[in-house]
């Protein structure tokens, strides 16, 4: 888990507000509330296991963060729902929201090799999530006249190469929805964006990828490296804050120049 001696930058206009981050337990969604809690955010950890989620809030007020778990599943919707209300009854309603709850079964395999079963994952783990968050938390923002929100896209939704076609097409949705959401709700001065990484070396991805191959892959990159958790955490936290208040609907890609558009 990263730890808090790092160079993710803090924004001082962050103080005081209230964070929800789904998919909040490991890598990314992990660095991101340890980024948050250090710019002095409230943070609710989500994620559907509870000893990850514990560990993350755990992390957080070991450094005298303020953290609470939040367990749901993002695919469904009632129980975000409920998870909502838990929220706004422990910390209020969250005026930043990062919707970053992802995965599903899928493989990188020939279309007509996919299954039902991994195709419904892909789009409910990662696009439908997505869209159920937004619609549960988009309410009080809208009625408190302003918030802050970043998805999670993909490269495997920028370029059609390596990741599995479901994946790809659900976060190229999650792009897409991000712009409708920015188009609609700018007017209430809410601010909606999407974040889209390439290849970032995770605890989880570590463990599965061989050195070797992760040296292999670096070549794919202009920058020479792999992404870690906290190149997207810093990411996250620019677009979250008033340096980016004139920016709305817009994808950014943190991939090493992997993705040039």
């Amino acid at each position: 888990m990263t730890e808090p001696d790092n160079l993710v930058p803090t924004y001082p206009d962050l103080r005081g507000k209230v964070a929800l981050v789904t998919g909040g337990s490991r890598g990314i969604g992990a660095a991101a509330c340890l980024a948050l809690a250090r710019c002095g955010v409230r943070v609710a950890v989500n994620g559907r296991g509870r000893d990850a989620v514990d560990a993350t809030v755990a992390a957080i007020r070991s450094h005298g963060g303020e953290a609470l778990a939040a367990i749901a599943d993002c695919a469904d919707l009632a129980s975000v729902e409920r998870m909502r209300v838990a929220i706004e009854a422990d910390f209020g309603a969250p005026e930043l929201l990062l919707a970053f709850a992802g995965g599903g079964s899928g493989r990188p395999v020939a279309l007509a090799d996919i299954t039902e079963q991994d195709w419904r994952s892909s789009i409910d783990n990662n696009l439908t999530s997505t869209f159920f968050t937004l619609k549960s938390f988009l309410p009080a923002m809208i009625a408190r006249g302003g918030g802050s929100i970043v998805t999670m896209a993909s490269a495997g939704g920028r370029v059609a190469s390596g990741a599995p076609a479901g994946y790809g097409a659900a976060k190229a949705g999650v792009i897409m929805l991000t712009r409708h959401a920015a188009n609609e709700v700018g007017r209430h001065g809410v601010r909606v964006n999407c974040i889209s990484p390439s290849a970032v070396l995770t605890e989880r991805t570590a463990q599965r990828m061989p050195f070797e191959q992760q040296q292999r892959m670096l070549e794919a990159f202009p920058l020479g490296r792999l992404g870690q958790p906290d190149d997207i955490a810093s990411a996250a936290l620019f677009l979250l804050s008033a340096a980016a208040s004139w920016i709305t609907g817009i994808t950014l890609d943190v991939a090493g120049g992997r993705v040039m558009t």
